[in-house]
């Protein structure tokens, strides 16, 4: 049986440069960096989560998500969203919205890396 998500992979033009973003302005941590026979092989992750992101070196466009409304390709979790939504913006990331917005299922806000990735934002509604 399957036990658990290992990656994730967000296709990105300049792995440095989206190495900056998610490790700085997201704030995840970077994992592994080391050259494989197919190339750089880069992932981030959340502190304290085994599943890892791999920043892979690809054409423009590759993998973004449809148009408004189709959720990004990778969508991650804040207990505090309006809370790390400044700390983001402090640290210059992006948002397709001026704030995070409400729903019925709790927070919302997307993000958008330097490729044009949108990176989902959520906080659940506390029952």
């Amino acid at each position: 049986m399957l036990t658990n998500i290992m990656y994730v992979t967000i296709y990105v033009t300049d792995q440095d440069r989206a190495l900056k973003f998610y490790a700085e302005g997201l704030g995840l941590e970077k994992r592994l960096d080391f050259p494989g026979p197919d190339g750089r092989f880069l992932t981030v992750g959340v502190p304290g989560s085994s599943v890892q992101i791999i920043l892979w070196a690809h054409a423009p466009a590759a993998g973004q998500p449809g148009g408004a409304g189709a959720p990004g390709p990778l969508i991650l979790e804040s207990e505090d969203l309006r809370k790390d939504f400044e700390i983001m913006r402090r640290r210059g990331v992006t948002f397709e919205e001026s704030e995070p917005v409400d729903y019925p299922f709790g927070v919302r806000v997307e993000a958008v890396d330097p490729d044009g990735n949108r990176v989902s934002l959520r906080q659940q509604r506390k029952p």
